[in-house]
Protein backbone atom coordinates (compact mmCIF):
# COMPACT_ATOMS: atom_id res chain seq x y z
CA UNK A 1 0.00 0.00 0.00
CA UNK A 2 1.40 3.61 -0.76
CA UNK A 3 -0.21 6.34 1.59
CA UNK A 4 0.57 10.19 0.64
CA UNK A 5 0.95 12.97 3.60
CA UNK A 6 0.95 16.52 3.31
CA UNK A 7 2.12 18.82 5.27
CA UNK A 8 4.41 16.62 7.80
CA UNK A 9 7.37 18.62 8.67
CA UNK A 10 5.71 19.16 12.11
CA UNK A 11 4.84 18.15 15.50
CA UNK A 12 1.83 16.02 13.77
CA UNK A 13 3.89 14.63 10.77
CA UNK A 14 6.84 13.89 13.53
CA UNK A 15 4.50 11.67 15.41
CA UNK A 16 2.29 10.47 12.36
CA UNK A 17 4.83 8.99 9.61
CA UNK A 18 6.12 6.60 12.40
CA UNK A 19 2.54 5.35 13.10
CA UNK A 20 2.20 4.77 9.87
CA UNK A 21 5.80 3.06 8.97
CA UNK A 22 4.45 0.84 11.31
CA UNK A 23 2.16 -0.38 8.89
CA UNK A 24 4.35 -1.73 6.23
CA UNK A 25 3.39 0.77 3.99
CA UNK A 26 5.43 2.72 1.22
CA UNK A 27 5.19 6.41 2.50
CA UNK A 28 5.19 9.44 0.37
CA UNK A 29 5.55 13.20 1.73
CA UNK A 30 4.80 16.57 0.23
CA UNK A 31 6.75 19.01 0.61
CA UNK A 32 7.76 22.91 0.12
CA UNK A 33 10.35 23.25 -2.32
CA UNK A 34 12.18 24.82 -0.17
CA UNK A 35 10.76 23.10 3.44
CA UNK A 36 14.33 20.67 5.34
CA UNK A 37 12.91 17.21 4.74
CA UNK A 38 15.95 15.45 5.90
CA UNK A 39 14.56 13.77 8.24
CA UNK A 40 12.01 12.50 6.73
CA UNK A 41 14.28 11.02 3.80
CA UNK A 42 16.69 9.64 6.98
CA UNK A 43 13.63 7.50 7.77
CA UNK A 44 12.92 6.36 4.01
CA UNK A 45 10.19 8.44 3.31
CA UNK A 46 9.58 8.97 -0.54
CA UNK A 47 10.26 13.09 -0.54
CA UNK A 48 7.98 14.81 -3.17
CA UNK A 49 8.54 18.52 -3.92
CA UNK A 50 5.65 20.31 -4.54
CA UNK A 51 2.88 22.89 -2.95
CA UNK A 52 -1.04 22.63 -2.46
CA UNK A 53 -1.76 25.76 -4.42
CA UNK A 54 -0.15 24.76 -7.66
CA UNK A 55 -2.18 21.42 -8.73
CA UNK A 56 0.31 20.65 -11.66
CA UNK A 57 3.03 19.90 -8.58
CA UNK A 58 0.27 17.61 -7.41
CA UNK A 59 -0.11 15.14 -9.95
CA UNK A 60 3.40 12.72 -9.24
CA UNK A 61 3.20 12.55 -6.36
CA UNK A 62 -0.13 11.67 -5.63
CA UNK A 63 0.11 8.68 -9.30
CA UNK A 64 -0.02 5.23 -7.69
CA UNK A 65 -1.37 6.41 -4.15
CA UNK A 66 -3.71 3.94 -2.46
CA UNK A 67 -4.83 6.71 0.59
CA UNK A 68 -3.91 10.44 1.66
CA UNK A 69 -4.18 12.68 4.65
CA UNK A 70 -4.51 16.09 3.84
CA UNK A 71 -2.36 17.81 6.80
CA UNK A 72 -1.02 20.94 5.27
CA UNK A 73 -2.72 24.13 5.94
CA UNK A 74 -1.61 27.59 7.05
CA UNK A 75 -2.03 28.97 10.51
CA UNK A 76 -0.09 31.04 13.29
CA UNK A 77 0.86 33.97 10.67
CA UNK A 78 -0.76 37.46 10.07
CA UNK A 79 -1.88 37.54 6.17
CA UNK A 80 -5.13 38.42 4.94
CA UNK A 81 -7.82 35.85 4.11
CA UNK A 82 -7.37 35.72 0.90
CA UNK A 83 -3.58 33.86 1.40
CA UNK A 84 -5.47 32.19 3.53
CA UNK A 85 -8.16 30.91 1.38
CA UNK A 86 -5.14 30.01 -1.19
CA UNK A 87 -3.91 27.27 1.01
CA UNK A 88 -6.96 26.13 3.08
CA UNK A 89 -9.74 26.09 0.66
CA UNK A 90 -8.24 26.05 -2.48
CA UNK A 91 -5.04 23.98 -1.82
CA UNK A 92 -7.61 21.51 -0.27
CA UNK A 93 -9.60 21.65 -3.70
CA UNK A 94 -6.25 20.63 -5.29
CA UNK A 95 -5.78 18.19 -3.07
CA UNK A 96 -8.90 16.42 -3.23
CA UNK A 97 -9.16 16.84 -7.05
CA UNK A 98 -6.09 15.24 -7.47
CA UNK A 99 -6.82 12.50 -5.03
CA UNK A 100 -10.13 12.14 -7.61
CA UNK A 101 -7.88 11.86 -10.10
CA UNK A 102 -5.30 9.38 -8.99
CA UNK A 103 -8.32 7.11 -8.45
CA UNK A 104 -6.92 7.48 -4.22
CA UNK A 105 -9.38 4.65 -2.03
CA UNK A 106 -9.50 7.30 0.74
CA UNK A 107 -8.39 10.65 1.44
CA UNK A 108 -8.30 11.83 4.97
CA UNK A 109 -8.76 15.96 5.47
CA UNK A 110 -7.70 17.56 8.30
CA UNK A 111 -10.19 20.53 9.36
CA UNK A 112 -10.31 22.10 12.80
CA UNK A 113 -12.15 22.70 16.02
CA UNK A 114 -12.74 26.56 15.23
CA UNK A 115 -15.32 25.77 12.38
CA UNK A 116 -17.99 25.57 14.76
CA UNK A 117 -17.35 28.88 16.19
CA UNK A 118 -15.90 29.66 19.57
CA UNK A 119 -17.26 29.61 23.18
CA UNK A 120 -20.90 27.86 22.04
CA UNK A 121 -21.94 27.48 25.73
CA UNK A 122 -21.97 23.64 24.93
CA UNK A 123 -20.30 20.60 23.85
CA UNK A 124 -19.65 21.13 19.77
CA UNK A 125 -21.24 18.18 17.65
CA UNK A 126 -20.19 17.05 13.95
CA UNK A 127 -23.75 18.05 13.45
CA UNK A 128 -23.81 21.52 14.30
CA UNK A 129 -23.79 24.53 11.61
CA UNK A 130 -20.50 25.80 11.18
CA UNK A 131 -20.49 28.99 12.34
CA UNK A 132 -16.35 29.93 12.54
CA UNK A 133 -14.95 33.25 14.62
CA UNK A 134 -14.28 36.01 12.00
CA UNK A 135 -10.49 35.89 11.50
CA UNK A 136 -8.70 34.25 8.48
CA UNK A 137 -8.17 30.81 10.04
CA UNK A 138 -11.27 30.00 10.90
CA UNK A 139 -13.30 31.49 8.25
CA UNK A 140 -10.87 29.70 5.71
CA UNK A 141 -11.05 26.28 7.71
CA UNK A 142 -14.58 26.11 7.74
CA UNK A 143 -14.43 27.02 3.77
CA UNK A 144 -12.38 24.18 3.20
CA UNK A 145 -14.44 22.01 5.36
CA UNK A 146 -17.41 22.90 3.45
CA UNK A 147 -15.98 22.56 0.55
CA UNK A 148 -14.69 18.83 1.21
CA UNK A 149 -18.19 17.71 2.39
CA UNK A 150 -19.75 19.12 -1.24
CA UNK A 151 -17.59 17.32 -2.98
CA UNK A 152 -18.42 14.16 -0.87
CA UNK A 153 -21.58 14.90 -1.82
CA UNK A 154 -21.57 15.81 -5.35
CA UNK A 155 -18.89 14.79 -7.04
CA UNK A 156 -18.29 11.26 -5.28
CA UNK A 157 -14.90 12.12 -3.02
CA UNK A 158 -13.97 9.19 -1.02
CA UNK A 159 -13.37 11.41 1.92
CA UNK A 160 -12.92 11.60 5.78
CA UNK A 161 -13.48 15.16 7.71
CA UNK A 162 -11.32 15.14 10.91
CA UNK A 163 -11.83 18.25 13.14
CA UNK A 164 -8.45 17.73 15.77
CA UNK A 165 -9.17 19.79 19.10
CA UNK A 166 -5.66 21.55 19.75
CA UNK A 167 -3.05 19.06 19.96
CA UNK A 168 0.26 19.94 21.85
CA UNK A 169 3.21 17.67 22.90
CA UNK A 170 7.18 17.68 22.73
CA UNK A 171 8.60 20.33 20.40
CA UNK A 172 5.47 22.21 20.42
CA UNK A 173 6.71 25.82 19.42
CA UNK A 174 3.12 27.08 18.66
CA UNK A 175 1.41 26.79 21.93
CA UNK A 176 3.02 24.77 24.78
CA UNK A 177 6.62 25.94 24.94
CA UNK A 178 5.07 29.60 24.34
CA UNK A 179 2.83 29.06 27.36
CA UNK A 180 6.13 27.41 29.33
CA UNK A 181 8.42 30.31 28.19
CA UNK A 182 5.92 32.98 29.44
CA UNK A 183 5.34 31.18 32.92
CA UNK A 184 9.20 30.46 33.33
CA UNK A 185 10.04 33.73 32.67
CA UNK A 186 7.75 35.04 35.12
CA UNK A 187 4.91 36.76 32.81
CA UNK A 188 2.19 34.07 32.85
CA UNK A 189 -1.19 35.43 32.96
CA UNK A 190 -4.65 34.26 33.27
CA UNK A 191 -7.39 35.84 30.81
CA UNK A 192 -10.88 36.42 33.21
CA UNK A 193 -11.58 33.64 35.71
CA UNK A 194 -9.58 30.93 34.26
CA UNK A 195 -12.38 28.56 35.14
CA UNK A 196 -13.16 28.33 31.38
CA UNK A 197 -11.95 24.68 29.33
CA UNK A 198 -9.25 24.89 26.50
CA UNK A 199 -10.05 22.38 24.02
CA UNK A 200 -6.32 20.70 24.30
CA UNK A 201 -5.26 17.16 23.41
CA UNK A 202 -2.28 14.93 23.74
CA UNK A 203 -0.43 14.94 19.80
CA UNK A 204 -0.59 10.99 19.90
CA UNK A 205 -4.14 10.95 20.26
CA UNK A 206 -4.99 12.88 17.45
CA UNK A 207 -2.37 10.27 15.17
CA UNK A 208 -5.08 7.96 17.12
CA UNK A 209 -7.69 9.25 15.16
CA UNK A 210 -6.27 10.08 11.81
CA UNK A 211 -5.55 5.91 11.68
CA UNK A 212 -8.68 5.15 12.31
CA UNK A 213 -10.55 7.68 10.16
CA UNK A 214 -7.64 6.60 7.40
CA UNK A 215 -8.79 2.29 8.28
CA UNK A 216 -12.24 2.02 9.31
CA UNK A 217 -14.48 0.92 6.42
CA UNK A 218 -17.58 2.90 7.63
CA UNK A 219 -15.85 6.37 7.73
CA UNK A 220 -16.03 7.67 4.29
CA UNK A 221 -18.45 10.82 3.94
CA UNK A 222 -17.89 11.36 7.80
CA UNK A 223 -16.81 13.75 10.05
CA UNK A 224 -15.38 13.05 13.30
CA UNK A 225 -13.96 15.03 16.22
CA UNK A 226 -11.02 14.06 17.59
CA UNK A 227 -10.33 15.59 21.06
CA UNK A 228 -10.04 14.66 24.68
CA UNK A 229 -13.53 15.50 26.65
CA UNK A 230 -11.79 15.55 30.03
CA UNK A 231 -10.41 19.39 29.35
CA UNK A 232 -8.38 20.91 32.10
CA UNK A 233 -9.33 24.59 32.67
CA UNK A 234 -7.36 27.52 31.71
CA UNK A 235 -6.15 27.91 35.34
CA UNK A 236 -5.60 24.24 35.67
CA UNK A 237 -3.66 24.12 31.99
CA UNK A 238 -1.48 26.69 33.45
CA UNK A 239 -0.51 25.67 37.14
CA UNK A 240 0.24 22.37 35.65
CA UNK A 241 2.64 23.55 32.73
CA UNK A 242 4.11 25.85 35.74
CA UNK A 243 4.61 22.68 38.14
CA UNK A 244 5.99 20.66 35.27
CA UNK A 245 9.08 22.97 34.55
CA UNK A 246 9.18 24.57 38.50
CA UNK A 247 8.09 27.80 37.72
CA UNK A 248 5.75 29.93 39.55
CA UNK A 249 2.16 29.64 38.70
CA UNK A 250 0.37 32.83 37.09
CA UNK A 251 -1.32 35.21 39.41
CA UNK A 252 -2.34 38.01 37.31
CA UNK A 253 -5.90 37.79 35.78
CA UNK A 254 -6.40 39.68 33.17
CA UNK A 255 -10.04 41.13 32.73
CA UNK A 256 -11.39 39.15 29.37
CA UNK A 257 -13.59 42.11 27.64
CA UNK A 258 -10.70 44.90 27.83
CA UNK A 259 -8.25 42.54 26.64
CA UNK A 260 -10.85 41.85 23.81
CA UNK A 261 -11.14 45.27 23.06
CA UNK A 262 -7.25 46.27 23.13
CA UNK A 263 -6.69 43.39 20.24
CA UNK A 264 -9.34 44.73 18.47
CA UNK A 265 -7.17 48.22 18.25
CA UNK A 266 -3.99 46.24 17.84
CA UNK A 267 -4.71 44.27 15.12
CA UNK A 268 -6.24 47.73 13.38
CA UNK A 269 -2.45 49.31 14.48
CA UNK A 270 -0.66 46.72 12.96
CA UNK A 271 -0.95 47.72 9.03
CA UNK A 272 -0.34 51.23 10.02
CA UNK A 273 2.93 51.22 11.88
CA UNK A 274 4.46 47.94 9.51
CA UNK A 275 4.22 45.52 12.68
CA UNK A 276 4.77 42.04 11.37
CA UNK A 277 2.02 40.82 13.71
CA UNK A 278 -0.20 42.40 16.38
CA UNK A 279 1.44 41.32 20.01
CA UNK A 280 -2.24 39.94 21.39
CA UNK A 281 -5.09 39.07 18.40
CA UNK A 282 -9.06 38.80 19.36
CA UNK A 283 -8.60 35.19 17.97
CA UNK A 284 -6.14 34.40 20.69
CA UNK A 285 -7.84 35.94 23.47
CA UNK A 286 -10.95 34.05 22.38
CA UNK A 287 -9.39 31.19 22.01
CA UNK A 288 -7.75 31.33 25.65
CA UNK A 289 -10.07 33.07 27.43
CA UNK A 290 -13.75 31.30 26.35
CA UNK A 291 -15.07 27.98 27.39
CA UNK A 292 -14.74 25.95 24.41
CA UNK A 293 -15.52 21.91 24.69
CA UNK A 294 -16.01 19.57 21.77
CA UNK A 295 -17.93 16.01 22.10
CA UNK A 296 -15.79 12.78 20.79
CA UNK A 297 -19.22 10.42 21.39
CA UNK A 298 -19.13 10.00 17.50
CA UNK A 299 -15.68 9.31 17.21
CA UNK A 300 -15.80 6.79 20.33
CA UNK A 301 -18.96 4.62 18.49
CA UNK A 302 -17.89 4.43 15.46
CA UNK A 303 -14.21 4.49 15.38
CA UNK A 304 -13.52 3.26 18.62
CA UNK A 305 -11.81 5.99 19.30
CA UNK A 306 -10.47 7.18 22.74
CA UNK A 307 -8.38 9.48 24.56
CA UNK A 308 -5.11 7.44 25.53
CA UNK A 309 -3.18 10.46 27.12
CA UNK A 310 -4.96 12.36 29.75
CA UNK A 311 -3.96 16.04 29.96
CA UNK A 312 -1.74 16.18 32.67
CA UNK A 313 0.14 13.21 31.03
CA UNK A 314 0.50 14.73 28.62
CA UNK A 315 1.82 18.25 30.20
CA UNK A 316 4.59 16.66 31.53
CA UNK A 317 5.76 14.37 28.79
CA UNK A 318 5.88 17.98 26.87
CA UNK A 319 7.56 20.22 29.59
CA UNK A 320 10.07 17.47 29.81
CA UNK A 321 10.75 17.91 26.25
CA UNK A 322 10.84 21.70 26.91
CA UNK A 323 13.17 21.67 29.76
CA UNK A 324 15.70 19.55 27.53
CA UNK A 325 15.89 21.52 24.52
CA UNK A 326 18.79 23.43 24.23
CA UNK A 327 19.04 24.64 20.52
CA UNK A 328 17.34 27.99 19.23
CA UNK A 329 13.55 26.97 17.52
CA UNK A 330 13.55 25.75 14.04
CA UNK A 331 11.76 27.98 11.61
CA UNK A 332 9.21 25.92 10.10
CA UNK A 333 6.75 26.97 7.09
CA UNK A 334 3.05 28.24 7.90
CA UNK A 335 1.70 26.38 5.33
CA UNK A 336 2.86 22.90 5.47
CA UNK A 337 3.50 23.14 9.25
CA UNK A 338 0.27 24.57 10.11
CA UNK A 339 -0.77 20.91 11.19
CA UNK A 340 1.28 21.29 14.42
CA UNK A 341 -0.29 24.02 15.32
CA UNK A 342 -3.53 22.42 16.77
CA UNK A 343 -5.56 23.24 13.97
Amino acid sequence: MTILATGVTGLLGRQLIPRLQEHDANIRALVLPNEDAGWLEQRGVNVFRGDVRQPETLVEPFRGVDKALHLAGMMGVWLPLADYAAVNVAGARNVARAAQAAGVERLVHVSSWTVYGIDLGQPAMESMKLRPFSDPYPLSKAAGDRLIQRMIRTDGLRAVIVRPGTFFGPGDNLHFNRMAARLQSGRGVVIGSGENALPFVYVSDIVQGLLLALENPNAIGEAYNIANDAPLTQEEMLRAIAEAIGAPPPRVHLPFHPLYAAAAVAERLAPAIRMRQPPVTRLGVKLFGTDNRHSIAKARRELGYTPRVSLLEGVKLAATAYLRLSQPERTVSPISSASERGV
